[in-house]
């Protein structure tokens, strides 16, 4: 069904409606030019270009050359305009190759979910948690996971779980490497205030003076070593991911 036939149901916050096509906001605007598409848009370029912390609506109405008052004739808060811009930014899932296994469409998954996150690191300090990710993106990655999982034997509820877990462990591995800083000075992607330091450089000097054998042992033996051209935090985000599809084709292998 295109976005233009769905039916608005009145019971569904407002920011879900705009999301899905449900509502038409605008229709008696200042002027001509401006429309929900635009404030998102220009919302999106504001938090890539200075940060989350920069967006207000007060930014994204200069940003579009309009008044403040004029965005909420189309989005009625900061907090709507977040729920519109995260969904956004999310983009579509991907393909699954035709004939994968569970396994491996589940992973080309994650690690679709990872690298998009990790290209819009600002989403990751958007305060999402209130509000269930409930737009057409989010709804078509997780049924895109499900289906992955469409031919095992696990039950639906189970599939859910699954999917789900996975999400939230590549939403957490992202906030992870987000903050892991490993460059002197700014991390390209994140917001431009962020300083940034050797993490396990850091930690090796702290560990110098004894008192830590299991920790120095760790880091000699190379813990935070990646194939050239590798970074670190995502190599090890490829080794937990595995590690926890290793725990699911369990959970498989126990409902066959």
């Amino acid at each position: 069904m295109e976005d233009s036939e769905r039916v608005s149901d009145p019971d569904l916050p407002r920011a879900v409606r705009l999301a899905w096509g449900m509502e038409k906001p605008g229709a008696r605007g200042p002027r001509r030019g401006l429309s929900l598409e635009r404030i998102v848009d220009a919302a999106v370029e504001v938090a890539e270009e200075e940060g989350v912390g920069a967006l207000s609506m007060a930014r994204v109405a200069k940003r579009l050359g309009f008044t403040t008052m004029s965005l909420y004739r189309y989005v009625a808060s900061k907090d709507e305009l977040i729920d519109l811009i995260s969904d956004r930014v999310i983009g579509p899932p991907p393909v699954i190759p035709d004939g994968s296994s569970w396994r491996t469409g589940l992973r080309h998954w994650a690690r679709a979910e990872y690298e998009q996150l990790m290209r819009h690191r600002w989403w990751l300090q958007l305060a999402v948690g209130s509000s269930p990710p409930t737009g057409p993106n989010n709804i078509a990655w997780l049924d895109a996971g499900l289906g992955t999982l469409a031919h095992t034997p696990l039950s639906p509820a189970l599939r859910f779980q699954v999917v789900l877990n996975t999400s939230l462990y590549v939403i957490g591995r992202a906030r992870f490497a987000a903050d892991l800083v490993t460059s002197a000075g700014t991390d390209a992607g994140a917001a431009p205030d962020a300083a940034g330091y050797d993490y396990a450089a850091v930690i090796g000097r702290l560990v110098a003076g004894g008192g830590f054998p299991h920790l120095a042992a760790t880091l000699a033996d190379g813990a935070f070593d990646a194939e050239p051209g590798v970074e670190w935090s995502d190599a090890d985000f490829l080794f937990a991911l595995d590690v926890f599809l290793d725990g699911v084709e369990k959970l498989v292998e126990r409902s066959s």
